[in-house]
């Protein structure tokens, strides 16, 4: 369940321990302070939430910046359900929320607001105007408040990986899905309603299923082997096109997807696209026929991977 306020709540919806952050991507990190407010919400007796926020707090204050995000609100939701969390309290950062204090924010959104019993934060949370607040801060907070704190430090992968959100960006601008996955705990995914394109690749018998990019960071520009989950559950192996594709000077990059063995129409269906391997970078090609040949070569690899 989304919860998209923290004003006038029923009681239902109130007293969770919850875990409090951005969880973009919802890694291996992020599960580690979910994992810290459920066992307060298991000691406690209490529903197990979690605090983010829409837009990303980075969006608000750079409005101008880079596509940067690595899921969706539906996506983070998604993500959370098997870590037993029974609602996402995905709070509007606006004006409001910018502007408030750091004890403006444990005390009109978390407590009376919320009425959370028990919070667990990442040992670099900061929150409140300038962002003044911390973890340290926030414990002394709930000391006189009435609610504990947890504050989780940092965690690394025994092989040294970085379990943290700009580590999957890293990875993903290299193209190193595996480095990517091994962080986030799963592949990186792509959701997103599926648009008309120029329909070239019906012309070639490759038809696409495309979806725009939007606020998704853009990933190593290329081809990959990919798994789709259509809104019915199916999941079909395919290779996809990531990029503004330099023969045909696209101006804003797509996720074109060659579904293997599938001919249904998807337009303005929601699909999720796992990247599960990068194949090549984007290339420029003399002609259709070289593109063709480029293309069914591509498909080959990306059904050996995926075999």
């Amino acid at each position: 369940m989304i919860v998209t306020d923290w004003r006038g709540l029923p009681d239902r919806l109130r007293g969770a321990a919850v875990a409090i952050g951005a969880f973009d991507g919802v890694h291996r990190g992020h599960q580690a302070v979910i994992a810290r407010a459920r066992e307060a919400a298991d000691r406690l007796g209490a529903p197990l939430a979690v605090v983010s926020f829409d837009p990303h707090p980075r969006r608000w204050f750079q409005p101008g910046a880079a596509p940067f995000r690595l899921m969706t609100p539906a996506q983070m939701a998604r993500a959370m359900a098997p870590l037993g969390v029974d609602r996402l309290h995905l709070l509007p950062f606006d004006a409001t929320m910018a502007a408030m204090t750091d004890e403006a924010f444990v005390g009109q959104v978390l407590v009376d607001g919320l009425g959370i019993r028990h919070a667990a934060v990442g040992f670099d949370f900061t929150y409140g105007k300038g962002r003044t607040g911390s973890a340290e801060g926030l414990r002394r907070q709930g000391e006189a408040l009435g609610f504990g704190v947890t504050v989780v430090d940092r965690i690394d992968d025994g092989d040294g990986l970085k379990l943290s959100s700009s580590g999957v960006r890293e990875a993903l601008k290299a193209g190193d899905m595996a480095r990517a996955a091994a962080i986030l705990g799963r592949p990186f995914a792509i959701e997103g309603e599926v648009i008309h394109g120029d329909k070239r690749g019906r012309t070639i018998g490759v038809p696409t299923a495309n979806v725009a990019m939007g606020d998704y960071m853009r990933p190593a520009y290329g081809v990959y082997a990919t798994r789709t989950r259509l809104p019915d559950g199916r999941v079909i192996d395919g290779v996809a096109n990531l990029g503004v594709r330099p023969m045909f000077e696209i101006d804003q990059p797509l996720l074109e997807v060659w579904l293997f063995d599938f001919s249904e129409d998807l337009y303005g269906q929601t699909i999720e696209t796992e990247l599960v391997g990068f194949l090549r970078g984007e290339m420029a090609f003399d002609g259709l026929e070289a593109l063709k040949l480029q293309i069914d070569a591509d498909a080959a690899a990306a059904r050996a991977l995926l075999s």
